[in-house]
């Protein structure tokens, strides 16, 4: 088996990355984890999703491909030149609502409602506010996160954050997770 072949991305995936690339974002997330979100989010008919840290939109297309009609993706990114490409390929689609704004204050402003699904892909909600964040989800809902093995592009110190997140999400009582040593390093966090 291999998990690279056959993954069948979404349309709008080339003009993403074309775009990308184009304007130099190099973070996006990769197409294993992004294979893996798209499955995910089938599992989870007329949901509520939520996505910190939208990029360019590469992980959104993968989200939005596995969702079914009824259900809705917000998603929230700090760089408007990301989000243009985001929208470019993606705005039409009307499960869709974009956020350009700051994580923290943006997570802080959905106090009180719920989700049943949030891929956390930036600090809000992964390394900052992670209580908020968790308290946003259903119970049976599951919260993401990638970029959990060493990366070429972690500042120094970071790897102290990712095993103090890890250690905090290990702790909660409230939660069931699975570690994957795959990709990039994937958490799947579910509330009980």
């Amino acid at each position: 088996m291999n998990d690279l072949s056959n993954l069948n991305e979404p349309a709008a995936i080339a003009g993403i990355w074309a775009d990308s690339r184009a304007c130099g974002f190099t973070m996006a997330s990769e197409p294993l984890t992004c294979s893996l979100l798209r499955t995910l989010a089938a599992t989870k008919p007329a949901a509520r999703f939520l996505e910190l840290g939208s990029g360019s939109g590469l992980s959104t297309a993968w989200l939005l491909d596995g969702m079914d009609a009824a259900s809705s993706l917000s998603t929230v990114d700090n760089d408007e030149a990301l989000l243009a490409i985001l929208k470019k390929h993606l705005g039409a689609d009307p499960r869709l609502t974009v956020a350009c704004a700051d994580g923290d204050d943006f997570l802080r402003s959905l106090q009180g409602q719920r989700f049943d699904f949030i891929f956390a892909d930036t600090w809000a909600g992964k390394y900052r506010l992670l209580d908020e964040a968790l308290a946003l989800l259903n119970p049976g809902g599951l919260y993401v996160i990638d970029d959990m093995l060493p990366q070429p592009n972690w500042p120094e110190g970071h790897a102290e954050k990712v095993a103090h997140l890890v250690a905090t999400l290990e702790q909660r009582e409230d939660f069931r997770l699975t570690k994957l040593s795959w990709a990039s390093g994937v958490m799947l966090v579910s509330r009980r």
